[in-house]
């Protein structure tokens, strides 16, 4: 057992060192304080708050990240209609790369992160995580935090988070997640049931559930959509008049919040005269007295305060009924509204991880066994569908795609209401099976990659059934390295390597014209410049001239001026970038 530190023959500077760490770190997460002695060095450097995250193209002095795309796997499936993007690499150089492309541009993150079991499911520092290693806990959240700091640039100012989590991390994400995004952006924890059975091999409880952290860049600004009604929702309003369908309801409040106690102004008598069947919140002659009585004979509150009643009467929404001698209830007009508010535990089949995460993907690939435990398709698709059913063109990532339930649930939802929504999916290469055991498939380019061109394209389950494609385009990407040390030759490397990555921030991938000095490409609404060389500047300006639009150019420069004068004769035709200092300023602020 791990003893407690003494702080006694600490010098001064030690001592400095570790009350500065201590100040710097918020909502309790002092991980793993009390240590054996041979540990003591990760508490005494403040710059080490965690067990540091290793990476070997930095440790080699390649830490500046790019992508190549791989051109054989490329779809185009639906012209014009939005290109997804899948990210082979480890998702902390993917999110590098992000921020630079597409900082402040996703509305969605959605993100299923591995659940630190303790069964060799995931890797630190190239090594799986044991379930007595002491450092458990702390490695998950310094392998959490990097990657959720970079995710939080990439949310528009009224974007969300979902992230996925079970009980071996709930407490530590939650409280590092209110570290990053903040305690009051924090919308909901919700409870999905996962698997209705339960595990039977849990010792104490079964558990069938699952969380959904949901957290907000800004909560003034963010919005949760409302869950469709289900048919079964609207057969019970068996009613309608002119203005809608509808239901009775009974207008005694019952549950919590239902007492004279609690809600004193919603106590008052309702007075109904049969005979004219006038209803009224003020005494009139030889009308029957009622007050909100349950069938117990406890007091209880109408639903509404006496403003409200009155509008209800007005418009004849409300109506009283007798059920025997001297006994009589009040019910309004309860009319079918566009959906439910979303609550914070989701139970539907359609949630069920078995049948529609796992024998789904089985289905669709062919095989079994090709991926542990994938989310339901469904309960991924609801998630998307309550944060932008109104922006069908809205960015979505997911950067432990896994899978590629995300990507499959964005097509879908598309193909439901006729959506543009793009995804950003980012996910390794590893070989993994169950319990870390190496076999003989990789997570992208034999589970991801497949799965995503099958739901595109379509295909045959393993029914034999033909099952139609969802349509939608997608291209490929590896991450790569250059070199970091800030010499001339480098910043040409990176600027050479930046094609790619220019394109994704621009969203323009027809190449209209490709010279080896400087190329042009286009999408829907304007054009994107890539000048390589100085000397090259005049001859970019003369394609310019014939082609009709406005460019958005990047230049070389070894500085941050992008030769303005040069392009003085066309400056209303173009918006002028210097690479590569605006992906450098990225670059330097992540690996600072």
């Amino acid at each position: 057992m791990a003893r407690k530190i003494n702080y006694d023959n600490w010098s001064k500077e030690e001592l400095i060192k570790e009350l500065r760490r201590i100040k710097e770190t918020k909502y309790g997460l002092v991980w793993h304080r009390d240590l054996p002695e041979e540990k003591i060095d990760i508490l005494i450097n403040p710059d080490a708050r965690t067990p540091s995250e290793m990476f070997p193209n930095e440790m080699a002095g390649k830490p500046f990240p790019v992508l190549k795309e791989t051109k054989g796997k490329e779809i185009n499936g639906d012209k014009g209609k939005p290109v997804n993007l899948l990210i082979e690499g480890d998702n902390y150089h993917s999110l590098a790369v992000l921020n630079f492309t597409h900082q402040a541009m996703v509305d969605l993150i959605y993100i299923d992160p591995p659940y630190n079991t303790g069964n060799r499911s995931w890797r630190y520092n190239n090594d799986y995580i044991e379930r007595d290693d002491p450092f458990k806990h702390s490695k998950w959240l310094a392998f959490m935090e990097k990657r959720l700091k970079l995710a939080r640039n990439l949310l528009k100012p009224d974007g969300i988070i979902i992230i996925t989590i079970d009980d071996y991390e709930i407490f530590p994400l939650g409280m590092l997640a209110d570290e990053i995004f903040g305690e009051a952006n924090r919308l909901a924890t919700i409870t999905v049931l996962n698997k209705k059975s339960g595990r039977t091999t849990d010792k104490f409880f079964a558990t069938c559930h699952e969380y959904y952290l949901v957290y907000a860049k800004n909560a003034e600004l963010a919005n949760i959509h409302l869950f469709e009604l289900s048919e079964e929702d609207i057969a019970a309003y068996k009613f309608r008049d002119d203005t809608s369908a509808y239901k009775w309801r009974d207008f005694l409040r019952t549950g919590g919040f239902s007492t004279p106690m609690e809600r004193p102004n919603s106590y008052f008598p309702i007075y109904y005269d049969e005979s004219s069947g006038a209803i009224s919140i003020e005494k009139i002659k030889n009308a029957v007295e009622i007050f909100p009585i349950d069938s117990k004979g406890q007091k209880r509150v109408w639903r509404q305060t006496k403003p409200s009643l009155l509008q209800l009467i007005e418009v004849g929404d409300i109506k009283v009924e007798k059920n025997g001698k001297n006994q009589f209830s009040v019910r309004i007009k309860d009319r079918l509204k566009e959906g439910l508010k979303p609550k914070t535990v989701w139970d539907n089949p359609r949630y069920d991880a078995a049948t529609h995460g796992t024998k789904l993907l089985e289905s669709i690939l062919g095989m079994s066994k090709m991926f542990d435990f994938p989310k339901s398709v469904y309960a991924v698709l609801d998630s998307i569908k309550i944060v932008t059913k109104d922006k069908k063109d809205a960015v979505i990532l997911d950067f432990f795609a896994g899978s590629g339930t995300t990507g499959h649930a964005v097509l879908k939802l598309n193909k439901e209401d006729g959506g543009n929504r793009q995804f950003i999916l980012c996910t390794n290469d590893e070989e993994l099976g169950n319990n870390g055991e190496k076999i003989k498939h990789k997570i992208c380019t034999d589970v991801c990659y497949p799965r995503l061109k099958k739901v595109i394209k379509g295909y045959k389950n393993t029914k034999g059934e033909k099952v139609a494609g969802l349509g939608g385009n997608l291209k490929y990407y590896v991450c790569d390295f250059v070199e970091a040390e800030p010499t001339d030759r480098n910043k040409r490397k990176l600027v050479s390597e930046s094609t790619e990555m220019l394109c994704i921030r621009e969203n323009a991938f027809e190449l209209v014209q490709d010279e080896s000095d400087f190329k042009i490409f286009k999408n829907s609404d304007k054009y994107l410049g890539i000048v390589f060389y100085e000397e090259a500047i005049n001859d970019f300006k003369k394609a310019t001239k014939k082609i009709k639009g406005h460019f958005n150019t990047y230049v070389f420069s070894l500085g941050d001026d992008p030769h303005e004068k040069q392009f003085a004769d066309v400056k209303s035709k173009v918006t002028l970038c210097a690479i590569p200092e605006v992906i450098l300023k990225v670059y330097r602020e992540i690996f600072k």
